[in-house]
């Protein structure tokens, strides 16, 4: 560019001079009618080249140095202009609507797409979405989310109401006949515990000091004596383990009738416990103190420590990228693309927030093209107008000493003619 303003410079300096050596070549030869005419074509090249010299340098500073007025028009006039094209960017280029209009002519989501589709399969993106899961996986205090987790926790179990599990409770033990497992458990430790010579001397005991310590006048008392005198601890706990033994036996055969009897007792009994208010009252303060008393953050931070360390071996894993991840994002997009509803959704997303951007910052494109150009002092500024626009600006030098040339010789001729 710059060599490009040199060059343009020089043609323009080179156009001037050679008005100025033909003006003087001429004065030899004034005299005779070609002689005049071509003077006066180098007399008028000469002075449009040096006026149009003179106004291509003022606009940038003053010519020959000389502090003429209205020269050096750029660096006086410099705010003025700085403001002219903030505005002329704010309100004419740049607007508001515009951009709008501009922004509406964009599918976003396409395009973000398209890019998607193309770099997912990239080495390098696939291992920058690697490590940024790492780093959220990372980041993750799992301190800090212990006490939310324990607190939505212990809410979610004191939501639960005992009516409306209880019964399903008390309907399994019945179906699973856990009821009949139960009897079945007490009887056999009822059994092994009769079964005991221990608990035989233990029932014996217990009987003789039973007989011995009633109270009873005339015969009644006479006839306990004598009973006591026939028997001893031995005997009675043989008769009592006997009886027991005896009685778990038969409760324990399905098909005893007492046993039947008993069964059907209980069931009423759980089946009443379904419409026992008292019960469920009991059942729900228990779950509430034990609820409160439950401390489980220690356990929770523990839990989350080990899921994250799963997380984050999973995630360094080789075949995660291939095997996981890839299909997720694949499958993901493609359930986007096919639901029309989403992609206008996503794409009405995009373009309220890019608006809203503009709304909110479109006042800096003038800030912002205003502190660039005040970055720039009037020297630098002049040497990039004129870089970029200086090899027109001297052309203008050139064509105003050709034009001047061509228009001095048909003046001059027209002159000499007349």
């Amino acid at each position: 560019m710059l060599n490009q303003k040199n060059k343009s410079q020089h043609l323009a300096t080179i156009s001037l001079a050679v008005m100025a050596i033909g003006f003087l070549s001429t004065l030899p030869i004034r005299d005779s009618l070609w002689g005049i005419i071509l003077q006066g074509g180098f007399e008028a090249g000469l002075v449009g080249g040096l006026a149009d010299w003179f106004a291509v340098t003022a606009l940038f500073r003053h010519p020959l140095g000389i502090p003429i007025p209205h020269t050096a028009l750029l660096p006086k006039n410099r705010k003025r202009i700085v403001a002219g094209i903030i505005s002329m960017l704010e309100n004419d280029w740049l607007t508001k609507e515009s951009i709008r209009k501009k922004i509406e002519t964009i599918n976003f989501s396409k395009r973000l797409f398209e890019i998607i589709d193309k770099e997912i399969y990239s080495k390098s993106v696939q291992k920058n979405i690697i490590i940024l899961i790492q780093h959220l996986i990372n980041t993750v205090n799992t301190k800090s989310i212990a006490p939310i987790i324990e607190k939505e926790l212990k809410s979610q179990l004191n939501k639960l109401d005992s009516k409306n599990y209880l019964p399903l409770m008390i309907d399994q033990i019945s179906e699973r006949k856990y009821d009949e497992k139960t009897l079945d458990y007490i009887l056999k430790e009822i059994n092994e515990w009769a079964e005991k010579d221990s608990t035989k001397y233990k029932l014996g005991g217990l009987a003789v000091d039973a007989v011995e310590n009633i109270k009873a006048d005339g015969f009644m008392q006479f006839a306990l004596k004598s009973f006591s005198n026939l028997v001893n601890e031995e005997k009675l706990g043989n008769i009592i383990q006997g009886l027991i033994l005896k009685g778990v036996d038969s409760y324990r055969n399905p098909f005893n009738q007492n046993r039947q009897t008993l069964m059907i007792h209980i069931r009423n009994k759980l089946q009443s416990i379904k419409s026992d208010e008292k019960i469920y009252d009991e059942l729900n303060q228990l779950k509430t103190h034990l609820i409160t008393k439950w401390e489980p953050e220690e356990q929770i931070v523990s839990l989350l420590d080990q899921l994250k360390q799963k997380a984050s071996d999973f995630v360094e894993n080789p075949s995660f990228s291939e095997d996981y991840l890839l299909p997720i994002i694949i499958n993901g997009l493609g359930h986007i693309k096919e639901d029309s509803e989403k992609v206008v959704a996503f794409e009405t997303w995009i373009k309220q927030h890019v608006s809203s951007f503009i709304d909110k910052n479109h006042s800096r494109i003038g800030k912002l093209v205003e502190e660039n150009l005040e970055r720039l002092d009037d020297k630098t500024l002049i040497n990039m107008v004129e870089t970029n626009v200086g090899k027109d600006l001297q052309w203008i030098r050139v064509n105003g000493a050709v034009c001047g040339f061509l228009i001095g010789l048909v003046l001059v001729g027209i002159k000499a003619f007349l």
